[in-house]
């Protein structure tokens, strides 16, 4: 399979558990900060579910150790933290703009596309350069 499809069906599952992290998250917490609270908490699934499916499926990459992998796992969220706000400016845009749920789901899609094409070349060149030594 080409790697560009892999990762973009890598792309659409982590989405999927984005947008359906908040949707869940809506419906448990109807609060003052409920689309933030959501959005945050989207965010977070959908940045573990990608760190695993990318490090595997995509990069390829094995850590020597759990401390290797949990600086590759920090250095993986620092570089998410631009396509984040690209993700996170769309989604509160459209909901600004338009004020519906459907809408702001449309503007975190188009977010978390973008900022998933900008995070894959940062990954390549920053996080997944070289393969760890023995």
């Amino acid at each position: 399979m080409p790697l560009a499809v892999l990762y973009a069906l890598i792309a659409v599952v982590a989405t999927a558990a984005n947008i359906g992290a908040q949707d869940l998250s809506i419906r448990a917490y109807h609060g003052r900060f409920a689309i933030a609270a959501a959005v945050v908490v989207g965010t977070g699934v959908g940045l573990l579910a990608k760190y695993v499916l990318d490090k595997r499926y995509i990069f390829r990459f094995t850590a020597r150790d759990s401390l290797h992998d949990a600086q590759t796992f920090l250095l993986y969220t620092a570089m998410g933290v631009a396509t984040t706000l690209l993700f996170w400016g769309f989604e509160f845009g459209f909901d600004r703009v338009f004020a519906t749920r459907e809408m702001r789901y449309v503007g975190a899609l188009i977010g978390l596309a973008l900022g998933y094409w900008a995070k894959y070349h940062l990954d390549k060149r920053f996080v997944f350069r070289t393969a760890p030594t023995a």
